[in-house]
């Protein structure tokens, strides 16, 4: 029952009307946005409308626009109107009725702050009331990307997202306690124009043995494009000059993807598989199938071993990122993983129940897993991934203990339980079952501690993912005595699992893939050989690396003699450029394929690349120039160059400006000259700026520990010595100049490794592995031979 002061409340002044008014007023107010449709990554100007509610608004009441932290949306910025991604709020009356005063607030201010709210809803355009007071039914409009003023709008989020939400908080007593606007803004996010196609194919195979490829259009942002029946054909060539001709065309509704089975392959050897659209502007795609007679039984399959969904902060729900990983990406494996905090009970009972209904021997391997959260100073991050097909030990245990790390999401009030921590507890928990489990310590937001280790559990860690490429983490966990093998997956929060594209924000780098040497093609198979570390890990692409000693595996732990050489074979597409043999964290031998295969007269590359620092925000955002006296540039061309705003382009006659970020991978800008003559001079400029995380984007902060690179190397000393490296404060952090061979790159190499001339001691293990790296700046890394040489 209500009060009815027109009743109860006897005679008393007040505004005509308002008492009614308002009590019809949704009390927190209301959210709208005249979009409901934007295509990813492009450049618009977006108009969110706030109308103040019945409770009105307090002076030094304060609003927040938020969204979700992984979102890459461009960083707003209130400096300068006249510039990209400017926001700003404005303030307008709502109509008075009679006996009511207008409101008295004077002026809005506005800034940003990458986590200016609670998780997921981090990211914030914090508007603040300043002296005075709102009244129901006034309005802030909020512009992001305001072109009023010359600015040239903002840009959107760059990957596709059904149901992105703008989510409103209002502090409306000038308390600092915020309460949520019921109903969300939300907008749905769609791919752009194809801009190309991609062709997915597996690389090695026994000859005869049926296989599937996938065709798919992506938009420039590598988004899958929908709704497109793209007519085009798959041209096959032989090794023996043989081709075959194979007409497609994609779905006309859903994902622009099709699965083709592969027409009959007759000879062995490597196969070339393009794809051309019939018309459009979509480019062409190639892929490289080698089919060999021994083969064996071994099959090289891909995996994705880390994958997040809306069950906790990645983005589209459970079925949409397991679908996509199957019918978009091609993978044969794929790991679930939720933040084990986060997730609710109910929401991993009925994914955990999806990954067993999609999970199909043969084409698709699914397993459950969880993401440990622990901070660093407790072991880090470290995946679960449950290989047993039981019903998982999670969230609780047999005994009803809670293992997670602790409790806490945004339905839980902010309050924090907590859980299985530190990650001695974790370990407790699993270590009844270790053939039943996988653990991965990896370096996601929060790096995993290797002081922390169990040799029955952690049997694969994560060299790269989509936060960067972390060989350090992989040759430190050797060092240590760890017998761990090489992983690398998506750590996907962005619904594009299985070697996806990176975005623009933290994620740095493209998502890796694990490659698993399994015995058969299901889970009790996968499981075992992951356990086995017979693995090798590749930077998103279906590279193959292998490396043995005589009937030595990867991964395997044995004695042998030094007079028995190792033995490596590689595949690739770009073709290879440098091959390294490391003991733990020493490299101990190395191919070089551009000396090789001889060195171009005129052909110079700079290459830069590592990280800032080991934790979260590592990026290295490079801003530079390539300055060349004595001699013309004829061209340039970049490789590792991940999306359209890491770039390079002449800024002058001999010059070639160049903006990037590397976390950990490598980004090289090739250069045609006219020679290397006498008096020819390559200087290299570039400053190293951090992530923005605090502050204004259009004011970067400087790395602290080397803001600025530079290099100038001659012609002569390039043909003296054609590697010039400067290593650089920070994690991997190295600018090179070096000549290149204008030779094609092999994209199939084997070969043996003497280790006698290496002299590594007898009697002790010495944990073995190639990382080898091609052209495009991809690279592998094979598990290790644990050998202890007699």
């Amino acid at each position: 029952m209500t009060f009815d002061p027109a009743r109860e409340a006897g005679d008393y002044i007040a505004p005509q009307g308002l008492y009614e008014q308002n009590k019809q007023r949704p009390f927190l107010g209301t959210l709208s946005c005249a979009h409901n449709t934007l295509v990813a990554g492009e450049w618009t100007e977006l108009v969110l409308t706030y109308e103040v509610g019945g409770i009105g608004l307090a002076d030094g009441a304060w609003l927040k626009l938020a969204f979700k932290f992984y979102s890459d949306w461009a960083l707003f910025q209130t400096s300068n109107p006249q510039a990209a991604n400017y926001v700003s709020a404005e303030y307008h009356a709502g109509a008075l009725l009679p006996g009511q005063s207008p409101a008295t607030v004077q002026q809005l201010k506005v800034r940003f702050d990458q986590k200016g709210h609670e998780r997921p809803f981090q990211k914030a355009v914090i508007v603040d009331i300043v002296d005075g007071y709102l009244n129901p039914g006034d309005r802030i409009v909020i512009r992001l990307g305001d072109r009023r003023q010359g600015g040239g709008g903002t840009r959107v989020q760059s990957f596709v997202e059904k149901d992105f939400r703008f989510r409103m908080f209002i502090d409306p007593l000038g308390s600092s306690k915020f309460a949520e606007v019921p109903g969300d803004v939300t907008l749905d996010i769609v791919p752009g124009a194809p801009a190309a196609l991609q062709l997915i194919a597996p690389r090695l195979l026994g000859t005869g043995e049926a296989f599937d490829v996938i065709v798919r259009a992506d938009d420039i942002w590598g988004n899958t494009c929908r709704d497109l029946p793209q007519a085009g054909t798959l041209h096959w060539q032989g090794p023996d000059g043989a081709l075959l001709a194979q007409p497609f065309v994609l779905p006309a509704t859903g994902w622009a993807a099709l699965r083709l089975p592969a027409p009959p392959l007759g000879a062995a050897g490597e196969w070339r598989v393009q794809a051309r659209a019939a018309h459009g502007p979509a480019a062409a795609a190639q892929a490289f199938v080698t089919l060999e007679d021994t083969a064996g039984a071994l099959r090289p399959l891909y995996a994705d071993l880390h994958v997040h969904s809306d069950d906790t902060i990645g983005t589209n729900d459970t079925l949409y990122n397991l679908s996509y990983g199957r019918d978009v990406a091609g993978l044969d494996v794929l790991g679930y993983t939720a933040n084990d905090f986060n997730i609710t009970e109910a929401r991993w009972d009925s994914s955990v129940a999806l990954i067993h209904r999609l999970n199909e021997p043969g084409r698709f391997v699914c397993f459950p897993g969880t993401e440990w959260c622990g901070n660093s100073s407790a072991g880090g991050d470290r995946n679960v991934v449950f290989l047993h097909g039981r019903k998982p030990e999670f969230p609780f245990d047999e005994h009803g203990r809670m293992v997670r790390s602790i409790e806490w999401n945004e339905h839980t009030q902010g309050q924090i339980k907590p859980g299985t921590w530190p990650v001695d507890e974790l370990y407790a928990a699993y270590a009844k079952d270790p053939a039943g489990h996988l653990m991965m310590p990896h370096v996601g937001g929060r790096r995993c501690n290797l002081d922390w280790h169990h040799p029955e559990l952690e049997r694969l860690i994560e060299v790269g993912s989509a936060w960067g490429q972390f060989h350090w983490v992989y040759a430190e966990a050797l060092e240590r005595g760890y017998r761990m093998g090489a992983a690398a997956n998506s750590d996907e929060h962005q619904g594009r699992c299985g070697g996806g594209v990176p975005a623009t924000a933290v994620f740095g780098s493209r998502g890796g893939l694990t490659g698993v040497l399994a015995t058969r093609f299901e889970r009790e198979a996968v499981g075992q050989a992951l356990r086995a570390r017979r693995t090798f890990a590749t930077t998103g692409e279906r590279s193959h690396a292998a490396l043995w000693q005589g009937q030595q595996q990867m991964g395997e732990v044995y004695s042998a003699s030094a007079a028995v050489p190792l033995q490596y074979r590689l595949l690739g597409e770009q073709g290879w450029e440098e091959i390294s043999l490391y003991r733990g964290e020493q490299c101990i031998w190395q191919r070089n394929l551009h000396q090789e295969l001889g060195l171009a007269p005129g052909k110079v590359r700079v290459r830069l690349g590592g990280a800032r620092i080991k934790d979260r925000y590592r990026g290295a955002y490079w801003h530079g120039e390539i300055s060349v006296r004595g001699a013309v540039v004829q061209d340039f061309r970049a490789f590792g160059f991940d999306h359209p705003e890491q770039t390079c382009w002449r800024s002058g006659a001999t010059s070639i400006a160049f903006s990037t970020v590397t976390s950990g991978d490598q980004d090289s800008i090739e250069l045609d000259l006219s020679g290397l003559g006498e008096g020819v001079e390559i200087s290299v400029h570039a400053r190293i700026d951090s992530y923005t995380k605090v502050g204004d984007p259009l004011q970067p902060q400087a790395h602290p520990h080397d803001p600025h690179a530079g290099l100038t190397v001659s012609g002569a000393a390039l043909q003296a010595q054609p590697v010039h490296t400067r290593q650089l404060a920070g994690t991997e952090l190295h600018l090179t100049v070096e000549r290149i061979t204008a030779a094609a790159l092999p994209r199939d190499v084997h070969g043996e490794i003497d280790l006698q001339p290496l002299q590594l001691p007898a009697g002790r293990e010495h944990p073995l592995f190639i990382t080898a790296r091609q052209r495009d700046q991809s690279r592998v890394w094979t598990s290790a031979l644990f050998v202890t040489l007699d």
